[in-house]
């Protein structure tokens, strides 16, 4: 009987080994690939960064040169000496935090409005900011641009920030949160006789600060990441966003390719600090976005 039993335990014992052996192999292919991918994505950067740092000769000499021989940071000095960089800086922090702010204020009133009130025409509200997701916002550029121009808002901060308030998952965000809030809260509220806006803004928006901060956080990134409306509303240069901006960088004796690549670096450089130091926050917010759309 041990003899047997001994020689199940060898069985099981040479079978778990190969499983293991298996899972080892598995696994370092996909670290393989994982690796490989990363090279990948980010080799373009690497270039991109690299240029810069070059000077513009070395730049346009024929071959595959992936290590400059002489070091200059005379691209990231002319961006930042012979063009209007820092207004567009300024454009585009006002703009962004103007869209982030009033993005976040509409979307958390519209889900509590859907989420605890009860009004007419709330189901149909409801179903055109779901239906909403069907319509891409680029099909509605040229209608954006015909009411801008009637309003007298091209060239303007207003007329960057109107048509980008249109963020229909944020409203779709809150009502769900809204929507997990127990009911008891709300009816305590109620009978201390506090307002809807009371209510809102001490119990709902408190009990979902992870929520707002996320959505703050990726509204804010898309905000200054912006081109196409952007660029498509502003023709003077000193209305235009970082990102618009750096399309005037050009040179009267051809494409400078360090220096339009150091302005690039600089235009996102804002958006890489802040996704670093909030890289959880950016994360829990695109998963938010996905479970919605999903």
């Amino acid at each position: 009987m041990s003899a047997v039993t001994e020689s199940s335990a060898g069985t099981i014992s040479q079978r778990q080994l190969r499983t293991l052996k298996a899972f080892d192999l598995g696994g370092a292919i996909l670290a393989v690939i994982t690796v490989l991918s990363a090279i990948i994505w980010a080799f373009p950067l690497y270039w991109g960064i690299i240029t810069t740092l070059k000077p513009e000769f070395q730049v346009v000499e024929p071959g595959f040169n992936p290590w400059p021989r002489t070091f200059t940071l005379e691209a990231y000095i002319h961006i930042l000496t012979h063009t209007n960089i820092g207004l567009w800086y300024l454009n585009s922090l006002m703009t962004s935090l103007a869209v982030t702010v009033l993005v976040v204020l509409m979307g958390a009133g519209a889900g509590y409005a859907i989420s605890q009130l009860d009004f007419p025409g709330r189901r149909i509200l409801w179903f055109m900011i779901l239906a909403s997701f069907m319509v891409p916002i680029q099909a509605l550029i040229v209608n954006h641009f015909v009411l801008m121009s009637q309003f007298k808002l091209i060239n303007s901060w207003l007329g960057v920030i109107l048509p980008q308030l249109i963020v229909p998952v944020v409203v779709i965000v809150y009502k769900q949160f809204f929507d997990s809030v127990p009911k008891e809260f709300r009816e305590a509220a109620v009978m201390d006789s506090a307002s809807e806006f009371r209510m809102l803004f001490k119990i709902f928006l408190p009990m979902n600060w992870g929520v707002t901060t996320a959505l703050a956080i990726i509204t804010f990134i898309g905000a200054w990441n912006a081109f196409l409306w952007p660029f498509l509303i502003t023709t003077k240069e000193e209305m235009m966003n970082v990102t618009v901006g750096i399309t005037q960088v050009h040179d009267a004796f051809g494409v400078q390719y360090a220096r339009e690549l150091a302005a690039a670096v600089l235009a996102g450089l804002p958006v890489a600090i802040v996704y670093l130091i909030f890289q959880r926050r950016v994360t829990q917010a695109i998963m938010l976005s996905a479970g919605v759309k999903g």
